[in-house]
């Protein structure tokens, strides 16, 4: 692990998130331009770092350690959606549809692949690139469900094909398993454009920030709910991997993205389907401020412990 480069890793994110801060106080980035920057993101940024992570030699090691994360990343998504479905039933139905979204799924898309990837290097971003497939196809049916009613199974299957994130690991495993060398300037345009996540991501985070009335962002059910999300779950995933003497790499991926704010597209989902918008940014603004802190945290006990 790259503990000692942390603080910089962390510092270089801040300081791009306020950049994102600046440039939407500025209406440089407007919010059209917030909404195509994300799309930005997901279709085809996102997808070039994922290829690009799987784009490396094939041996045992890596096969049988990106098949214990696919297992810990499945029990991590059956534990969260069983406990959001216990934690919040006293909470308003506005504010609950939030928290059981927000628990379910968290922002390690975003913010968990640069973290991960300057922590491990490459092979960390690969272990959270498979990390993510249970996460996603999550995120396209039961969290859904949530704010709607649950689609149907066709429908779901449809949508997690079809996204480009799972589409770009299908490429990425093809391409290791084969070991298929693409031409230079194919992989070099790749291996470009996947280079932009970090910056990219850091500064549209910035931009969720500027949009949101930080006066009453600590309420009771924000710091609970951000207790749970960074101190809780993580620390169920640290257990159980410790337990099972789990590989430390494969651990350490596990439990950093396990302790990844709520995702951002809670408040997405929360504006399209009536929930309390206001709610779901402030719990994804409050987590992703205080992951800032619980990130590093959680690093030293794994680098320690582990």
């Amino acid at each position: 692990m790259k503990i000692d480069g942390l603080f910089d890793l962390q510092v270089m994110m801040f300081l791009l998130m306020a950049v994102g801060v600046v440039l939407r106080k500025m209406n440089i980035i407007t919010k059209e331009g917030k909404g195509m920057l994300t799309d930005l993101v997901i279709d085809l940024i996102l997808p070039c770092n994922i290829i690009s992570a799987f784009y490396m030699p094939m041996d045992h090691s890596v096969f049988v350690s990106g098949v214990e994360i696919l297992i810990i990343s499945i029990l991590i998504q059956i534990f969260c959606t069983f406990i959001s479905g216990i934690l919040y039933r006293k909470v308003p139905k506005e504010k609950r549809m939030v928290l059981q979204y927000a628990t379910v799924c968290s922002n390690a898309g975003f913010l968990g692949n640069p973290v991960a990837e300057g922590l491990y290097g490459s092979v960390g971003l690969l272990y959270a690139s498979v990390y993510l497939i249970p996460q996603r196809i999550v995120m396209w049916s039961a969290g859904v469900s949530y704010f709607t009613e649950c689609p149907s199974k066709k429908e779901v299957v449809k949508k997690v094909l079809k996204h480009p994130c799972i589409v770009a690991v299908e490429i990425g495993i093809v391409l290791m398993v084969t070991q298929v060398q693409l031409p230079g300037f194919l992989s070099s345009a790749i291996e470009n454009v996947g280079g932009c996540t970090t910056a990219i991501t850091m500064m549209l985070i910035g931009t969720i920030l500027t949009d949101v009335d930080m006066r009453h962002i600590l309420t009771r059910t924000t710091v609970a709910y951000s207790f749970i999300r960074l101190v809780f779950i993580p620390a169920v995933v640290f257990a159980g991997c410790w337990l099972a003497n789990i590989d430390s790499v494969v651990a350490g991926v596990s439990v950093t993205l396990a302790a990844m704010p709520a995702g951002t597209t809670t408040a997405i989902l929360a504006m399209k389907y009536h929930g309390d918008e206001e709610f779901a940014t402030q719990s994804v603004v409050l987590t992703t401020m205080l992951s800032m802190a619980a990130i590093p945290i959680w690093s030293l006990i794994i680098h320690s412990v582990l």
